[in-house]
Parts: C-alpha cells; structure tokens; sequence
C-alpha cells in the first residue's frame, strides 16, 4: 500500500475510517443546513444570529476542557465514543423532527447548538486520542491526515446534498438524515478488533489530574506556539459558514444550491491538502506557520473575487492551506505529547481551536453585516498572516530560525531543529540500547 493510505493496511482503521467517511457526510449535512435556516428561515439573513449559533455549539469545548480531557484519559475510549455518537443522533434526530413539524423557531436551534457543544466537547479528545489506539505510533501523523481527508472529502458530497435536500424535500429531512449516519460509527465501533486495538496507557487516579494538562503545555513552548497560532486562525479565520453563507446570499444573490456547492468547492482543496499530509512521515512547526501564512493570502485573493465562479475557484487555495494548518499542527501536538497526557493535551487543543469560535463568529458576522461579507474575509486574512508572524517571532525567539551570514552568499535565514522532551527521551532511550547491545 502507498505511503499516503498505509495507516488503512490495519482492519481497525479500515472499519472506523469508513464509519467516519459515511457519519461526516450526515454532519456536513446538518452544518449547512443549520446555518442556512438561522440565516434564511428563522432570521432576516442574519449573520449575527449564524455567528451566535456557532459559538453556543463551539463554547462548550473552552468551558468543559478540564473535564473532557480527563474523561478522554481515564475512561475507555471506545465506550464513551459509543455514548457521545448516540446522544449526538438522537439531538440531530429530534430537531429534524421539530422542523418537519414545522414548531422549530431559532431559540430551539440555539438551544440544539448549546446541547450538541457539550455532548461535542466530551467526544472530541476521545476521538483525537482514539487514533492512537487504531495505528502505530509511526503512523499516526498519517492516520490524523487521513482523518481530516475523509472529513473534507465528507465536505464534497455533504453541503452540496444539504442545499438539494433542503430545497426538494425540506430542512427538517436533512437533520434525520444525519441522526441516522451516526450508525455508521456506532456499526464500525462495535465491530473493531479489540484484541488489535493497541493498549491505552491510562491515567491513574491522582490529586491534581484537572490541571496537569495546563501544567505539562506549559512546560512546552512549542505546543504553546502552535496553539496560539491555532487560537487566531480558529478564532477569526475558520468562519466558513458565515463566509460562504454570506457571499452566496448577499454578495451574489444566490440559494441555498449555491451555498451548499461553496462549501463542497472548499472541501476539493480541503481533500487535497490532508492527501498531501498524508504523506509526511514527521510533521514540521515551520510548516503550520508557512500554511498560515498562506492561507491568509489565499482569503485576501477570494475577499477581491468579482464573480460567484471566481469566488468559487478561489475557495479551493483556502481550503487547501487551511487543512495543511491544522492536519500539521494537529499531528504535531499529538505525536510530541507523552501518551498518558494525550486526551488532556487534545482537549485543551480542541478548546482553543473551537472554543474561540464564541468570541470570533459573532465578531466576524457583525463585520459582515456591517461592512460586507468580503470585509468580513478580510479578517480571516488577517488572522492567517498574524498566526504566520507569530510563529516567525517563536521560532527566532527560540532559536529554531536564525539569521547567519555565509562567506560568499551574504545574510541568510537558517532553520535549525528543536528536540522536544519526548524526543530527547527517544534518543536517549536509543542510546542506551546501542550501548547494551555493545555490552
């Protein structure tokens, strides 16, 4: 099997690859759908109020993080995905009901965001440490790769069905859809291997567990690095809903078929960027601060597009410097933490990835309303480059990048590399090895 697939040669990754690929399609599906009802049924295109339905689904993942992250540690991975794929068909279940019945007005979608937040905030470090359990060590850069590629490649089918159904047969049709993909995950979780699945090191009882997460980031600049430039981009950059949403419908005049091809456009380049990722054995820090920078020029090309196809063709430059950003920094984070601190470590990721989402989606759906849906890109272009000049100022500061003068080639940009503490444990493990051996 090629470099780019080899985490699918386990079973194990195979089956919960492919319950993932069909339940992302189902909550593609739900996102579009959820925000186009908020933006064109329940309000008067609205932005603010799509932005608000963001942060109520996205806030609890910042409020609960001490929590999530401990519960992803200490309890079976396996067990609690089980229970959080449930409760979260069951939500999606009964809205689409609500809307069939035509009784849904836009407090029950916020208060549908609010509770999928929380059953969310619970889900997403077991899932991001569940990886782990399904490959090798070795392939779990590209397992987390493959991820995000089965993700967007959900993003392709997803939002362009969303925005048919939704015009052909209703809303409502669309979230039922989606309750009843959550089945592909719970049919792919109960038919793993466990005898394959690899041992969690679980974190035993302690005084102190809530906050050892905190405690160990801060021991590690370069996670802290890469999290701050993950809080920018999340925060202000990643409000695709509110951009396409606000483009089709107020820049170019177009339905609800448009907005969903928008989103699936995004996700081409999206699929590509994971594929790509996909192929890299170790993940780079210079690469997350490179893929920020150019996300944020890819934003500022589409914030000028003076057509729908332009704006559209467009898309496929954000959504591939985008997922280059977070499939490297997610990989980054996960295969350089110690095993037993994995969930805290993802759950505080998690948090400051989405958990940004309440203070920067209001803001950016009040500049859209404001100044323009275009304007509104203009500060997702502006979060990239910040992320990028922040990540420039780390790695000078920590001597990852240095300016040396060459003999014959003048003033000249080194980069150097940093050994994290779980790679110097590695080398030194290494070491002692090489010297029994010789012993």
């Amino acid at each position: 099997m090629s470099a780019m697939f080899r985490s699918l040669s386990g079973v194990n990754y195979r089956l919960w690859f492919a319950g993932a690929l069909v339940s992302n399609v189902g909550t593609w599906m739900q996102r579009t759908a959820q925000d186009w009802i908020v933006l064109t049924m329940l309000t008067d295109n609205d932005a603010v109020a799509v932005g608000i339905t963001m942060a109520l689904q996205m806030g609890p993942q910042l409020l609960l993080v001490p929590w999530s992250g401990l519960i992803a540690d200490r309890f079976d991975r396996r067990r609690l995905l089980m229970l959080t794929q449930t409760l979260m068909a069951v939500l999606g279940l009964a809205l689409g009901a609500m809307l069939l019945f035509d009784v849904a007005e836009l407090w029950h979608v916020y208060g549908f965001a609010l509770a999928l937040g929380v059953v969310s905030a619970i889900d997403a470090p077991a899932r991001q440490a569940f990886v782990s359990e399904l490959v090798s060590e070795r392939d779990l850069p590209n397992a987390v790769a493959l991820n995000s590629a089965s993700f967007n490649a959900a993003r392709l089918i997803g939002p362009a069905a969303a925005g048919l159904l939704t015009v052909a047969v209703g809303a409502g049709w669309v979230f039922l859809i989606n309750g009843a993909t959550f089945g592909a995950t719970l049919l792919s979780l109960a038919m793993l291997r466990q005898g394959k699945l690899r041992a969690a090191v679980r974190a035993p009882r302690a005084r102190g567990q809530l906050l050892e997460g905190f405690r160990y980031v801060a021991d590690r600049p370069d996670i802290i690095a890469i999290m701050v430039a993950i809080f920018l981009v999340g925060t202000f950059g990643l409000n695709f809903a509110i951009f396409t949403a606000t483009m089709a419908r107020v820049e170019f005049d177009h339905g609800a078929g448009e907005f969903g091809l928008l989103s699936s456009v995004l996700a081409i380049g999206s699929v590509t960027g994971a594929l790509v990722s996909a192929r890299t054995d170790r993940p780079r820090k210079r690469v997350v601060y490179i893929a920020a920078a150019a996300f944020g020029v890819a934003c500022l090309i589409s914030a000028v597009m003076p057509t729908f196809t332009t704006f559209a063709i467009s898309l496929v430059l954000v959504g591939y410097s985008s997922i280059t950003f977070m499939t490297t920094a997610n990989s980054y984070v996960q295969t350089t933490t110690d095993p037993t601190m994995r969930g805290r470590v993802m759950a505080l990721y998690m948090a400051i990835f989405v958990g940004g989402t309440p203070i920067g989606a209001p803001i950016v759906g009040w500049v859209a309303n404001e100044f323009g849906p275009r304007w509104a890109i203009g500060v997702g272009a502006a979060s990239g480059l910040a992320a990028a000049i922040a990540g420039v100022v780390w790695m000078i500061v920590s001597n990852d990048l240095r300016l040396r003068r060459h003999p014959s080639r003048g003033i000249r940009l080194m980069i150097t590399h940093s050994v994290t503490p779980r790679e110097e444990a590695e080398e030194d493990l290494a070491v002692d090895e090489s010297v029994a051996r010789r012993a």
